[in-house]
């Protein structure tokens, strides 16, 4: 499937940034969100990364707005405070306009990636109907003996291509009580929405639903009609790098920004820009995309539809330019985070650092815990969680800090190992390296024990990588980089550094670090 780069002027080299090169990113997680301004700049840098000028290129972030986010308990249910983030994107966005006019540029166009699977519901007014339900809450969950008793599991596979997992948007749909005149706006889509009036569904967060032919990159609306959905429920599809509108007026002047400042489709799932911005030399490789959850996959050309991928519960989604995302959803560094939450509750707050050395100085060997265990997804104790998880394996983990993290650690790199060998086999192909990019890639212990458990040479970053794809589509669309996936990726790989895991002795090597 084609990206549809929409080129404008390309402006002129004026030390070594192309006047007018200046790019808003909205990214926002589950737990934070950034507006950060992006500039593609000419001048020294590795052979092979192009801008429109033909020079060598790279990329640089500024993060201009940073502000908290979170579900919360509201209405019966785990929800998100849309309203509230919203107005921090608002908020971003204006800080933005006025960096970006401090320096003497003006902002090209925005684009916009957040979490998948959840989505508001909108009337014809345009109007939100409520905050909307966070993948966490629970509701979801009887929804899916009644989506599999009107549609058999593996004929949604063989058509979709989705891993199971209880959260998706098709059994929160089915969830709901009332969908009469409704239409669902998956979260970056509701941002777009609100900001220009136009409603679309990305294709690469569309892919996510559970509801889109992995095949013929449509939806699947031969889907709706056994779940009771209205076959318009969700907008018509637009693609990473088309133009999706401008400002409306009511926006411009809250933000300050020109009406005329574009928004422009980006990979919109998170992931989805994060693997653009892999900054891969070559063709055979895996990725980690790893923060509050870990998305462990490769990057392939045609989806994998087969009862053994199905079986073993791997994802086809949509990527930037066309491609696949063949992954699985292993857990992530949200086990860490609820931890360090737990105890700082009760009055321990160590620095991440210290709790990192003191885990790597333990042996090998120690409990391991399924890390994407449906059990560990709600906030709650996760110390005591993951303690119990250990035991009924038949093992004992200490209460020592140190000890609970080295079992996360430990767990997460042998279920990435799984993960990347599973997909190995399944699609068909062998890697030679595996990228961990995101917050992860600063996580040096995790880091080498993936190395280790995978036999792979493992390379850390970017940290940035979701902003960098988003920044690198709207580049492109703007007609400021050219090329495909590889020539962004050599954008990334000439302004980021990273850091080289050899599969060597855990010790041995932490010793130089």
């Amino acid at each position: 499937m084609s990206t549809a780069p929409a080129p404008s002027a390309k402006g002129s080299v004026d030390g070594g940034l192309l006047a007018g090169s200046v790019f808003a990113a909205v990214d926002i997680g589950a737990s934070s969100g950034r507006v950060i301004l992006g500039r593609i700049s000419t001048g020294s840098g590795t052979p092979g990364a192009n801008t429109a000028d033909g020079g060598p290129a790279r990329a640089t972030l500024d993060v201009v707005h940073r502000f908290p986010n979170g579900v919360v308990e509201s209405d019966g249910g785990l929800r998100w405070d849309f309203d509230a983030l919203f107005a921090e994107v608002l908020t971003g966005l204006a800080a933005a306009g006025k960096a970006a006019v401090e320096r003497g540029e003006t902002i090209t166009s925005i684009g916009i990636d957040t979490w998948a699977v959840d989505y508001g519901l909108v009337n014809a007014a345009g109007e939100l109907t409520a905050q909307p339900y966070s993948y966490r809450d629970e509701r979801s969950r009887a929804a899916v003996a009644r989506v599999h008793g009107k549609l058999d599991p593996a004929r949604l596979y063989a058509t979709t291509g989705l891993q199971f997992l209880q959260f998706n948007t098709i059994y929160q749909l089915a969830s709901e009580p009332d969908l009469d005149g409704l239409q669902a706006l998956l979260i970056p889509d509701l941002i777009a929405f609100l900001l220009t009036g136009q409603r679309r569904t990305e294709a690469t967060n569309a892919s996510t639903t559970g509801l889109f032919d992995a095949v013929a990159g449509e939806w699947a609306t031969e889907l709706f009609g056994p779940l009771g959905l209205p076959k318009d429920l969700f907008p018509t599809l637009i693609q990473p790098g088309e133009t999706l509108g401008t400002l409306l007026p009511s926006i411009a002047e809250r933000t300050g920004l020109p009406a005329a400042t574009t928004v422009v489709a980006v990979g919109s799932h998170d992931t989805a820009s994060a693997v653009a911005a892999v900054p891969a030399e070559q063709e055979n490789f895996a990725y980690i995309s790893s923060g509050t959850w870990s998305l462990v996959g490769l990057e392939l050309h045609h989806p994998v539809l087969t009862e053994a991928s199905r079986v073993a519960n791997f994802t086809n989604e949509r990527g930037v330019d066309g491609t696949t995302r063949y992954l699985r959803n292993v857990g992530g560094l949200w086990l860490l985070s609820e931890c360090q939450r737990t105890w700082a509750e009760g009055g321990y707050r160590p620095a991440i650092g210290e709790l990192l050395d003191a885990a790597a100085v333990l042996p090998p060997g120690g409990p391991r815990i399924n890390p994407d265990d449906p059990a560990f997804i709600a906030p709650d104790n996760m110390p005591d969680r993951i303690r119990a998880a250990a035991r009924n394996t038949g093992a004992v983990l200490p209460a020592e800090p140190a000890a609970v993290v080295r079992c996360i650690l430990d767990s997460l790199a042998a279920g990435y190992a799984r993960t990347i060998a599973d997909a190995e086999r399944l699609a068909g192909v062998a890697v030679d390296v595996v990228h961990i990019v995101g917050g992860g890639s600063q996580n040096a212990l995790l880091c080498q024990l993936t190395a280790q458990a995978t036999g792979k040479p493992v390379i850390a970053g970017p940290v940035e990588a979701t902003a960098l794809g988003n920044v690198l589509v709207q580049a492109r669309a703007a007609g400021v980089a050219t090329g495909g996936l590889p020539q962004l990726r050599s954008i990334v790989g000439a302004g980021t550094s990273l850091r080289r895991y050899e599969p060597l002795d855990l010790i041995a090597n932490t010793a130089k670090s």
